[in-house]
């Protein structure tokens, strides 16, 4: 490897590891950039790259942690009896936490989800156990899109490191 495959693969690692965080804060697309990153690796190094098919598996991987994260998301809201309310409620909350560090990402989406079904006219308990779920959803989401970067930049680094 020359020492421009060496900066551009430390470059392509170092945008992967924002996408990797993009997985836990809202706001970063975190997938999108992790193949991203391993594209214009492929397009400015050329055959030094990840091979098509392995760029295949990440686009799959994309798509399926984005799947994974819309689904886990409405199932945890639906099975605890949230409304869109408190979905939208708990994605307004995610943004705003991220001013207040680590604890508001925590924390906001859950206030956010249970403030929004109670201004929707549902009791306290119910806007709360609302809650509870989007923030389950949420979570879960989180856990399958970094299971997929995780794995995409494990790829990344056998292929390229392999060629």
């Amino acid at each position: 490897m020359s020492w421009a495959e060496i900066v551009g693969f430390g470059l392509a690692l170092l945008v992967m590891g924002v996408g990797l965080l993009g997985s836990v804060l809202p706001g970063l697309p975190g997938p999108p950039l992790v193949v991203a990153a391993a594209v214009g690796h492929r397009l400015y190094f050329g055959e030094a790259g990840l091979g098509n098919p392995l760029l295949g598996v990440l686009i799959g991987l994309m798509c399926l942690s984005l799947l994974l994260d819309y689904v886990a998301g409405l199932l945890g809201a639906r099975k605890l009896g949230a409304t869109w309310r408190g979905v939208l409620g708990a994605a307004i909350g995610a943004i705003v936490g991220l001013f207040f560090g680590f604890v508001g990402v925590l924390i906001a989406p859950f206030l956010g989800a249970v403030l929004f079904e109670l201004a929707g006219g549902r009791e306290w308990r119910e806007a709360t156990r609302a809650g509870v779920g989007t923030v389950l959803g949420m979570l879960a989401g989180a856990v399958g899109k970094i299971a997929c970067c995780l794995a995409m930049i494990g790829i990344f680094v056998f292929g390229v490191a392999l060629r």
